[in-house]
């Protein structure tokens, strides 16, 4: 179904008496069902027209007290930030499982399936469970969107809503919640966290954050609270003096990446992490040096939250950090030939991509590539065209990716000796790619989220010799949120 055709659906409920709304005999009955409603949300990522200023916490109380409020007597980490809060976000959850916690994670995007953005004890939750929390919500959120549309909850809302729900139903210990867009305005920050974090600050979404670093720290510090710890990465200086003018203001303790705690990647795809007495060393599954980065400012975040055991958590988090799987993210699929799946799509991304590469022995790449609009076409090229003995370009995700043709005029500009062909349907470009691949080069995605879910769908087994799996599902189209 189109985004635009389920956006206009008629409403499944008819108005009762009072507060609760009525339901019909036809109820979302499996996930499938559940993923087409909350497609039919608005989504501010998708509506170019949907001015910032007209985010806001409202809808999203107005909903959550419709619930019963399940995010209270929940205990959270709020990761904010431009690059790394998935990464850390999932490094957060396998920490505090390793000192035996129940522990809720809220990601986004989903790759393949609408279940990994809600996961229960380190794995995604059950589509049953999904199902009947997106119902419960769904009567509620028709009734706003039909007593007052300007106002009613978006898509983003609505997810995260779920997300409590589940949590709330699964009675977890502790709830990890990462920002879908900036932090002052987004749906998540409806919680007072026992720490916050704010990963990474870089030029993104600015017509919606702002067009300096300094607005989007403000907006990414928009979910520090009165008295809570913070801990930050690091920053750019403009971004960090934002950062610790609000946390100072709010008397919020603050912990500095390089300062506070560090990080640092070693060879053979091992780091070092320290945080007071809790020093470790880890292997991790990610070739990606930046991931460092990312683990230290996890074992910070769960340290500040409080009620863990140094001993425990420092006897278990090389174990815990060993087994997280990030995926999309610098995704090794297989090492022979290398096929590496990434979403880089912004001048940072891309550069920590090519740091990948060069971990990976700078092997000659065919890359696929699916460049979204509104991106720096120039800066992720330059970062990759260095390594490139060939380029796909094909289009993930029709509403959003840039046409092919103009991001392969792009390549031939800055690289006229890079053999560039335009593939437009991604599941044949990449099967195309694999069966090109030589023993001694890498397959590499690049340039958006839609694309790397595809590529896990049809690279993952992916073997030499032309036999390619491909799948004909489509890509998620809530890929990217608000």
């Amino acid at each position: 179904m189109d985004f635009y055709e389920a956006a206009h659906r008629p409403p499944r409920f008819v108005s009762g008496p009072g507060d609760e709304p009525q339901r019909e005999s036809q109820m979302i009955r499996d996930i499938e069902e559940a993923g087409a409603w909350l497609e039919g949300l608005i989504n501010v990522e998708r509506r170019p027209d949907w001015p910032y200023a007209r985010m806001g916490l409202a809808p999203i109380r107005a909903l959550l007290e419709r619930l019963g409020s399940p995010q209270g007597g929940l205990a959270f980490l709020h990761v904010a930030g431009s690059k790394g809060k998935g990464s850390t976000a999932l490094f957060a959850e396998a920490l505090l499982g390793a000192v035996g916690e129940e522990v809720g994670t809220f990601t986004s995007p989903h790759l393949e399936r609408w279940t990994e953005r809600v996961r229960i004890g380190g794995r995604d939750v059950e589509a049953d469970a999904l199902v009947s929390a997106v119902e419960r919500i769904r009567p509620h959120v028709e009734a706003m969107r039909r007593s007052s549309p300007d106002e009613a909850p978006t898509f983003f809302d609505a997810t995260t809503a779920a997300a409590l729900v589940c949590f709330r139903d699964a009675g977890v210990d502790r709830a990890v919640l990462e920002v879908g867009l900036g932090g002052r305005l987004d749906s998540t920050n409806v919680v007072t966290p026992q720490v916050a974090c704010v990963t990474s600050i870089e030029l993104e979404h600015t017509d919606r954050l702002g067009d300096t670093l300094a607005a989007i720290a403000g907006e990414k510090a928009g979910i520090l609270k009165p008295g809570v710890p913070a801990v930050v990465g690091e920053l750019p200086r403009e971004a960090l003096e934002v950062v610790v003018a609000r946390a100072r203001e709010l008397g919020a303790p603050l912990a500095r990446a390089g300062v506070d705690f560090e990080g640092r990647a070693l060879p053979g795809g091992r780091v070092w992490l320290r945080d007071g007495p809790v020093e470790v060393e880890a292997a991790l599954r990610s070739p990606a040096p930046h991931q460092a980065g990312n683990a230290a400012l996890a074992l910070a975040c769960v340290r500040r939250a409080g009620g863990v055991d140094d001993r425990e958590l420092a006897a278990g988090a090389e174990a815990a950090l060993a087994a997280v799987s990030l995926p999309g993210r610098a995704e090794l699929l297989r090492r022979s030939p290398a096929i590496l799946v990434d979403s880089a799509h912004t001048r940072a991304s891309a550069l920590a991509l090519a740091r990948v590469l060069e971990e990976l022995g700078r092997p000659p790449t065919r890359f696929v590539l699916s460049i979204s609009a509104g991106k720096d076409i120039g800066s992720i090229l330059e970062a990759l065209l260095p390594f490139a003995r060939s380029v796909t370009v094909t289009r993930a995700e029709r509403a959003r990716s840039l046409a092919p043709a103009e991001v392969a005029d792009a390549i031939r500009l800055l690289a006229p000796e890079v053999p560039v062909r335009v593939v437009p349907n991604p599941h044949l470009a990449l099967r195309a790619a694999a069966e090109a691949l030589e023993d001694d080069a890498c397959l590499c995605t690049a340039g958006s989220v839609y694309l790397a879910g595809i590529a896990r769908q049809v690279l993952a087994a992916a073997e030499p010799a032309a036999r390619v799996a491909v799948s004909r599902r489509p890509p998620p189209s809530s890929a990217i949120d608000g």
